[in-house]
């Protein structure tokens, strides 16, 4: 089901042909916006950005993508030049806000057909940054949004069960991607990366974030170990969240809160440390009502090459160990078999 805050084009809205649970129509602070939906169940909301007060500010925006789900935000811009402008475009880009249009007809391909950061990375300027300032409950606040500098490539690796391997998992995946990449991870506020002894592994503060990725940003990939930072996640291009799918750990996660794979719909939700066959996998999405991204089974952290590994990091668009380094300079994003 879908929610619809319509305000300039509510008439325009209310002819789509989704079903909806929830409509609000007006003009709304986004405090408001936030207050009423944060923990409101939906498969979409769709926003006239005219229903948001002082939308023309991009800290509004901002305010909003550190509180809701943007992938799940479809934006209707009003056209005005403030709005739509490669600066304000690019800012959206930044919040992980990819699904913007200016049409009726752009709503319903959004909603049908959701975009990715591929679809929209040529309207994201890579050359700048700023920080933005906002307040939370009477004190000042600042979120770093630092952009990405040539074909660098953020992403971050977070646990939705206890423990289920992100530390490792980018470990694992920094020593594969440096045959082909340049490499640094980051670890936020803890100090597991010490004892692996590998140079570019930093441990570092979550509100140090942006100034390191703007001090890596020639650096073809950083990896972001998120652990609990929500500030983090507003940061990552794409976001890997590890299920480790014993009984233990997912009936730990489940007497937390029974609904809580609802969150994880249309993300890359991998499966690691798993020794379930592919049948097992489908009746895990069944059971669950998401789709997963891939199964890793358990990984040797001292093995030079693993191709289960190999193999996802191909699904995620890294080349080949062995592929021509003239295929790499086709671009960082590519998928090549």
């Amino acid at each position: 089901m879908n929610v619809i805050i319509a305000n300039k084009y509510r008439d325009a809205l209310a002819t789509l042909d989704i079903d909806i649970i929830k409509k609000l129509e007006g003009e709304f602070t986004v405090e408001e916006i936030i207050e009423t939906f944060k923990n409101f169940f939906f498969q979409r909301m769709i926003l006239d950005i005219t229903a948001l007060k002082d939308y023309k500010d991009i800290k509004t925006l901002q305010k909003l993508s550190l509180s809701l789900d943007m992938d799940r935000l479809i934006l209707l811009l009003d056209g005005s030049s403030e709005v739509t402008n490669p600066e304000y475009l690019s800012d959206l880009i930044s919040m992980r806000i990819y699904n913007f249009t200016m049409n009726i007809e752009g709503v319903m391909y959004l909603y049908n057909n959701p975009n990715s950061y591929r679809d929209v990375a040529q309207y994201h300027q890579l050359d700048t940054y700023h920080e933005p300032s906002y307040t939370v409950g009477g004190a000042p606040q600042t979120v770093e949004v630092y952009r990405e500098a040539n074909t660098t490539r953020i992403i971050g690796v977070k646990n939705v069960t206890d423990e289920a391997g992100a530390t490792s998992l980018i470990y694992i995946m920094k020593k594969q991607l440096e045959r082909n990449y340049s490499v640094v991870a980051l670890e936020l506020e803890k100090r597991d990366f010490m004892y692996f002894g590998d140079d570019n592994m930093y441990s570092i503060a979550s509100n140090d974030l942006g100034n390191y990725i703007s001090k890596y940003n020639s650096k073809d990939v950083i990896l972001v170990d998120i652990n609990n930072s929500n500030q983090a996640e507003a940061l990552m291009q794409e976001i890997i969240y590890l299920v480790e799918p014993s009984k233990l750990k997912l009936n730990k996660l489940l007497a937390r809160n029974p609904r809580v794979f609802e969150k994880y719909k249309n993300k890359k939700l991998v499966l690691n440390k798993s020794m379930l066959s592919s049948h097992d996998v489908l009746d895990f999405e069944y059971e669950t009502n998401t789709k997963i991204f891939a199964s890793l089974p358990p990984l040797y952290d001292q093995e030079n090459s693993n191709s289960a590994l190999d193999a996802f990091l191909v699904k995620l668009g890294f080349i080949r160990q062995g592929d021509e380094t003239s295929e790499k300079k086709k671009g960082l994003f590519g998928l090549f078999q």
